[in-house]
C-alpha cells in the first residue's frame, strides 16, 4: 500500500507526543478555517502540509529535526481574530515563519500586530490585494500569488473579449473587494466598456435585495461580485437569480469554489465566468499534481498549489539560513527562490540539502511556477480562466496578457 503523505502531515503538524525526543522547527499556518472562505481553505492547508510530509519523508531540516506545522484560525474577515492567530504563532508556538494569511485583511493584521514586531517571515498563498504590496514591513511579507492589480485587468480583458460591454459590479467592501474592483474597472473602462454601477457590500449579511436593486436599475444584464464563496458572493447570487433581473454572472478567485455552485445551484450558475491565479504548463505542476492526487485532494484546488510552494520555500529558507533563527530568513528565503542556482522541483527536497550542505545556489521552480520576489515580495503570475459547466467550476485555460 502506499503511504498516506497527507496523513502524514497530519501527524507531523500536531503536537509532538509526551516524551518524544526529537527536535521540531515549526513554520505556522494561518487561514480562514471558518467564515467567507471556509471551504475554500481545507485543500489550501493540504497543499502546504503535502509539503511538510515530503520534507519529512526525506531526512528532516536542519540536520534530522521534524518539520511540524501548527495552525490557527483567522476566519478571514475579523481582524482580531487574525491579530490573535498571530500571536499565538509568533509568541507562543515560537514558530520560525508563517504560511499564510489567506484573505488581505487578515495577512494584514497579522503582520501589524505580530509578525513584523516579532521578526516572523510570512508567506501568504492567496493574499491578492494590492494593499500587501503597500505594508511596510522590513521585508517580512511576501506572497506566491499575483496581485489583484493584474488579475482585475485579466478579468476585465476576458469579459471585454467575451462581448460583454456593460456590466455592473459588486465588491465586499475591505481591501480584497477594494483592490480588485478599482483594477477591474480601470481595465473594463479603458477597453472601451461601460461600468453601469459599481457598488460596494459589506460581508454577513442576511439581505442584499436593497443592492441588488440599485445594480439591476443600472440596466445591466450582466452581474459581476467580487467577494467570497462562503459569504456575501453565495447570498447575492441566489437573491440575484431569484430577482431575475440578471441573464450572466462573473467573479475573481474568490468565488471559485464548488461550494458556491452547490448552495446557489447548478442551473443557476450555468455559464458563470470567473477568473483566478493559475499555474504554468511546467514540469514542477505535473509533479505536484501527481503528489496531490496522491496525498488525497485535488491539485486545481484555488490556491493549493501555491500554499505548497510557500511552505516548500520557507523549509527551503531555513535550510539555507542554517538554524531555525527567524534573523536572515527573508534573505534566505530571496536567495533560494531566485536564479542562478541549481533548479530544485516539487518533492526535491533531499537533492536541496545535498546542494546546501555543499555551498551550492538553488533556485527553486515550484508546483505554481517561478517565484521571483519583486523588492516588495510580489512575484509575476498567471491567470486562469474558470467557468462553470455542468454543476462545477471548470478551467477553461490561461489567460495571455
Amino acid at each position: 500500500m502506499k503511504k498516506s503523505l497527507l496523513a502524514m502531515a497530519i501527524a507531523a503538524s500536531g503536537v509532538a507526543l509526551a516524551g518524544a525526543a526529537q527536535a521540531e522547527v515549526k513554520i505556522g499556518f494561518i487561514g480562514g478555517f471558518t467564515g467567507p472562505i471556509e471551504s475554500l481553505t481545507p485543500p489550501i492547508f493540504d497543499g502546504a502540509r503535502l509539503a511538510v510530509a515530503q520534507i519529512n519523508e526525506q531526512g528532516g531540516i536542519l540536520g534530522g529535526q521534524t518539520l511540524v506545522m501548527p495552525n490557527a484560525d483567522t476566519t478571514c474577515s475579523d481582524a482580531s481574530a487574525a491579530s490573535n492567530a498571530a500571536d499565538r504563532m509568533v509568541n507562543t508556538e515560537q514558530v520560525t515563519a508563517i504560511v499564510g494569511a489567506l484573505c488581505t485583511g487578515a495577512t494584514v493584521a497579522a503582520a501589524n500586530s505580530a509578525a513584523i514586531p516579532g521578526g516572523v517571515v510570512m508567506v501568504s498563498p492567496a493574499s491578492t490585494a494590492p494593499a500587501v504590496t503597500e505594508l511596510d514591513d522590513n521585508d517580512l511579507v511576501f506572497r506566491t500569488v499575483p496581485s489583484d492589480a493584474y488579475q482585475g485587468e485579466i478579468l476585465a480583458k476576458l469579459m471585454l473579449e467575451k462581448g460583454f460591454d456593460e456590466v455592473a459590479v459588486t465588491y465586499v467592501n475591505n481591501d480584497y473587494g477594494r483592490g480588485l474592483a478599482d483594477a477591474f474597472t480601470a481595465g473594463f473602462e479603458a477597453g472601451g466598456g461601460t461600468i453601469a454601477e459599481n457598488l460596494a457590500h459589506e460581508d454577513g449579511r442576511a439581505d442584499y435585495r436593497s443592492e441588488l436593486g440599485s445594480l439591476s436599475a443600472s440596466g445591466a444584464e450582466t452581474l459581476v461580485v467580487l467577494a467570497y464563496a462562503d459569504g456575501s458572493g453565495q447570498t447575492i447570487l441566489r437573491q440575484a437569480y431569484e430577482s431575475g433581473a440578471f441573464t450572466q454572472y462573473a467573479g475573481a478567485d474568490g468565488m471559485v469554489g464548488d461550494s458556491l455552485v452547490g448552495a446557489v445551484g447548478a442551473d443557476a450558475l450555468e455559464g458563470m465566468i470567473a477568473t483566478r491565479p493559475g499555474s504554468p504548463e511546467l514540469p514542477g505542476t505535473e509533479i505536484f499534481s501527481q503528489a496531490a492526487q496522491e496525498a488525497g485532494f485535488d491539485p486545481s484546488a484555488v490556491f493549493a498549489a501555491q500554499a505548497y510552494d510557500a511552505a516548500f520555500l520557507l523549509a527551503l529558507a531555513i535550510e539555507q539560513n542554517g538554524s531555525a533563527e527567524r534573523e536572515g530568513l527573508s534573505q534566505a528565503l530571496r536567495s533560494v527562490a531566485s536564479a542562478p542556482g541549481e533548479v530544485i522541483l516539487p518533492g526535491e527536497w533531499e537533492k536541496a540539502l545535498e546542494l546546501i550542505a555543499a555551498g551550492e545556489e538553488i533556485n527553486y521552480e515550484g508546483a505554481s511556477g517561478s517565484h521571483e520576489f519583486d523588492e516588495n515580495g510580489d512575484v509575476p503570475g498567471v491567470v486562469l480562466e474558470m467557468a462553470v459547466e455542468g454543476g462545477a467550476f471548470v478551467g477553461k485555460g490561461l489567460i495571455q496578457d
